[in-house]
């Protein structure tokens, strides 16, 4: 399947004139680049879909620490693309102009990941699940609530650390207006019955946003 690069989400960093198609991800289509675009018009590792599948053939191509055979597979924010062969690894952040941009990043930090807690259900006494953003589940003992953030050990596959979504603590704005920013939470206020999160940015600018497009990074 594939899609008229005239209809590309805003986020895709590419130019909207060019090859009239592009790939579609196999899933999480609105919120995701297809690791073929990805991999080989963005960072332009590869030169076609053949090049690409090579590397997959030969288990060189691992998003969040696990071999991916899709070449259409979603990478959506904070992913973390691994390629072994060349020693290179890229997480998918947001630029200040709202586009999805791979920045390279070490071996250690290629390990970790933070998701954001968007749901939560009582399994028996003391143990819950954990539903994060991008569909993935965990069944855990920890206390911990809706808006807050994990960091998953991806190697381990287990949680690192919980982020609590309070004052002092740094947030990423993943959607919105103010997609982008980074900054700390000065605060968090109810308005029409939903919370909105109070934010000085690192420039120094204060701003609100609703608590669903924040994520707690640290």
């Amino acid at each position: 399947m594939h899609l008229k690069r005239s209809s590309i989400g805003k986020f895709w960093p590419l130019p909207r004139k060019g090859n009239k198609y592009l790939a579609v991800s196999s899933h999480d289509k609105t919120k995701s680049i297809p690791l073929v675009v990805v991999i080989r018009d963005i960072l332009q590792l590869v030169g076609n879909r053949k090049e690409l599948q090579k590397l997959i053939n030969e288990k060189q191509i691992l998003i969040n620490q696990r071999l991916i055979n899709d070449k259409n597979y979603p990478i959506c924010l904070f992913d973390v693309i691994t390629i072994p062969t060349i020693k290179k690894n890229y997480r998918a952040l947001l630029s200040s102009t709202k586009k999805i941009n791979f920045v390279e990043i070490s071996d250690k930090e290629s390990e970790k990941r933070v998701y954001k807690v968007i749901d939560k259900k009582v399994l028996k006494k003391n143990t819950i699940q954990i539903n994060l953003i991008n569909g993935r589940n965990i069944i855990t003992k920890e206390k911990i609530n809706v808006n807050d953030s994990i960091v998953m050990n991806l190697k381990q596959n287990k949680i690192d650390k919980i982020l609590k979504i309070e004052g002092g603590k740094n947030a990423y704005v993943t959607e919105g207006k103010h997609a982008g920013a980074v900054g700390k939470i000065d605060g968090i206020v109810e308005r029409g019955g939903k919370k909105l999160i109070k934010i000085t940015t690192k420039d120094n600018k204060k701003i609100n946003v609703w608590i669903k497009n924040v994520i707690v990074m640290d």
